[in-house]
């Protein structure tokens, strides 16, 4: 049984130039953190460290664990060109443009997430989908940021992916499926001839649950797994039970390999921490 927090650093530069213009993107969730520095200039990847919950937390509790990570580390002191957070949580709705209305934000959420009465509303536009993402930032770590380094963008995660990916699909004209994992969590973005058919977020226990909801996506939409191409990023790899299950009932799977702006550490492994890579 888990009874404390993983940390991973891939990266960790002790003599680093406060000269260079730096970028740091952060990508928050309630069962982890990761934090990435890089060169502005170039995308060298500067720093980077991972914190995995061994349990879902609150944005209180987060911000106590962000702001023990930058106190911890001489590199977050500054000063950063640019910072990013994004929001890696399933309290998120899409909504075509052409219907969206700021002063009714909340109810775009009320039917399939939890919100509270003074729960902040925000959204990214998608101006090439023509759609709007409405979800709920976590105020406090944002309060946080503004107060400690000044302006800074924040975005949901489903926005980064959903423009990363359809910037890469645009001349497709055929199905792909495209998966992308969390620790406990996963999104199924499905794009056809160029356009969104499909955009959702599972929570799941076992590889048992997540291939019901995958092969759901395929039924409901008319898709054939033994032909339709299954591409995966982040938290799975080959040893992963959730792939050995993909692999079983899906002929079509591979990884995501195409080049992100991020010079990674890790570039054998151009899936992992997908978000963050793609995050400008």
């Amino acid at each position: 049984m888990e009874t404390g927090q993983k940390f991973t650093t891939l990266l960790k530069t002790n003599n680093i130039d406060n000269s260079i213009n730096k970028r740091l993107s952060v990508q928050v969730s309630l069962i982890g953190l990761s934090f990435l520095v890089t060169n502005l200039e170039s995308d060298e990847t500067l720093f980077f460290i991972e914190k995995s919950l061994p349990h879902s937390t609150t944005p209180e509790e987060l911000l106590i664990e962000i702001e023990n990570t930058l106190s911890e580390n001489t590199i977050f002191d500054g000063p950063f060109s640019e910072i990013s957070i994004v929001y890696a949580t399933s309290n998120y709705s899409l909504v075509p443009q052409t219907l969206f209305d700021e002063s009714k934000s909340s109810e775009y959420l009320k039917f399939n997430s939890k919100i509270l009465a003074n729960d902040y509303i925000a959204h990214d536009r998608l101006e090439t989908l023509g759609v709007v993402v409405v979800y709920v930032p976590f105020i406090n770590i944002n309060n946080y940021f503004f107060e400690r380094y000044g302006s800074f963008s924040y975005f949901h995660s489903t926005t980064i992916l959903l423009n990363t990916l359809l910037a890469k699909e645009n001349q497709s004209d055929s199905p792909t499926v495209h998966l992308h994992f969390l620790k406990n969590s996963f999104d199924c973005i499905i794009i056809k001839d160029g356009a969104l058919q499909l955009c959702n977020t599972f929570q799941f226990k076992t590889p048992e649950d997540f291939i019901y909801y995958t092969l759901f996506c395929f039924e409901q939409l008319k898709l054939n797994p033994d032909t339709v191409p299954v591409t995966l990023y982040g938290d799975i790899d080959e040893n992963n039970n959730l792939y050995k299950i993909a692999y079983t009932y899906i002929r079509n799977v591979q990884f995501a390999d195409f080049q992100q702006h991020t010079k990674f550490i890790d570039a054998a492994m151009p899936h992992n921490h997908f978000i963050l890579k793609n995050t400008l």
